[in-house]
């Protein structure tokens, strides 16, 4: 007779752990944002923050910072990098 899913080895269902009991990063999950949240959230993403690192700092799932970013229109993309490779040409050499 076949196992279940959660009783084969290697599945994640079920399991413990530092990640399943209360991670960081969920423990505001569904919560509102106040203002101060999406203040922090400016001057993080401002500072080219990484999302990871913002979801640790906000205790909020990198999902829910990527869409409040997307609503509130702030760009969590890389400040220092220019769009679809416009980068300035390399000068033509004088004979």
């Amino acid at each position: 007779m076949a196992r279940p899913d959660w009783k084969r080895p290697g599945s994640p269902i079920g399991k413990k752990g530092p990640r399943k009991a209360n991670p960081i990063y969920k423990r505001r999950s569904r919560e509102r944002w106040s203002d101060q949240d999406v203040r922090e959230l400016r001057k993080l993403a401002k500072a080219n923050t990484p999302t990871g690192v913002i979801s640790l700092k906000l205790e909020r799932p990198q999902a829910a910072i990527r869409s409040k970013a997307q609503r509130e229109g702030i760009s969590l993309g890389p400040t220092n990098r220019s769009p679809y490779n416009r980068r300035a040409k390399p000068a033509k050499r004088k004979r």
